[in-house]
């Protein structure tokens, strides 16, 4: 089912859109020092790195190598502490907290690890907010809007549930419904499958490659390979740094797959729990 267009935009908010040859995203010298009780800990080592319009990127590595910390600085739930990120023809990195909310709500996706529904809300009401936040669509366009969002993801019959009355695989797909909901050109997923099943994480997949299809850009972050491998691109962060990025087939070994990921060692972990954002 093809998703809605955008109608008439009730906001002044650009729209991010690369230019003809132009990635969508342009990071450069991206450093995050995070302050802790023990010391700074450089979460990214200036990192530079694009990514293009209707591109479908897995971003991996193992725990505290970077990776949620580099996809934070696309949200702009992080600010880089040198470096700079642009996406379309803003440059995010420099956005106030309330312009960056308001440039959120039009451009960017965001599907967590653990849905972030809200519990008070219907599946139908949890994704008319984000329309209703940023002042798009009418009353009955987001109602008419939200109700083929859920049918595109299979909930249409669930529609009036609570979230506590639905699977967690159909939670994430409502989660996946209300990232798209204002037809934002990027989405950004943080561990959207590390609560679901393979069956319920499949379905997630698949519609992933129906949004790449219909022209958004989709990053997401997993710690699993065989997932990740589904992407068309991948990239590998390891302690602060791209080592990898190329075509999934290309970057990701699965035949060593199921060998288990080194984890952080002490020092690394305290400093991690913790990390409080630098001052901007």
């Amino acid at each position: 089912m093809k998703l809605f267009r955008s109608r008439t935009p009730q906001s002044k908010i650009t729209v991010a859109k690369a230019a003809p040859g132009e990635p969508l995203i342009r990071m450069r010298d991206i450093v995050k020092i995070f302050k802790t009780d023990a010391g700074d800990f450089t979460a990214l080592k200036g990192i530079s790195i694009d990514f293009h319009e209707s591109q479908f990127v897995s971003v991996i590595g193992k725990s505290g190598s970077g990776k949620s910390t580099l996809v934070n600085m696309i949200t702009g739930i992080d600010r880089p502490t040198s470096g700079s990120v642009d996406i379309g023809d803003t440059s995010i990195s420099n956005l106030s907290e309330s312009e960056m909310a308001r440039w959120r709500g039009l451009n960017l996706g965001i599907v967590f690890q653990f849905y972030q529904l809200l519990p008070m809300l219907s599946l139908i009401e949890n994704v008319k907010l984000p329309m209703q936040l940023a002042e798009q669509y009418t009353p009955s366009e987001r109602d008419d809007r939200a109700m083929e969002l859920l049918t595109l993801v299979g909930l249409q019959d669930y529609a009036y549930k609570m979230p506590a009355n639905v699977s967690g695989g159909q939670q994430q797909s409502a989660a996946i419904a209300r990232a798209i909901a204002n037809d934002p050109p990027l989405i950004v997923a943080d561990e959207p499958t590390g609560n679901l099943d393979s069956r319920s994480a499949a379905m997630v997949f698949s519609l992933f490659d129906e949004l790449v299809n219909q022209g958004k850009t989709i990053i997401m972050v997993t710690h699993d390979r065989h997932l990740a491998a589904r992407a068309r691109r991948t990239v590998r962060i390891h302690d602060g740094l791209v080592v990898d990025d190329g075509p999934s087939h290309e970057v990701i070994d699965l035949s060593d797959s199921k060998q288990p990921q080194p984890d952080l060692d002490a020092e690394e972990t305290e400093l991690l729990e913790h990390a409080t954002p630098e001052t901007a």
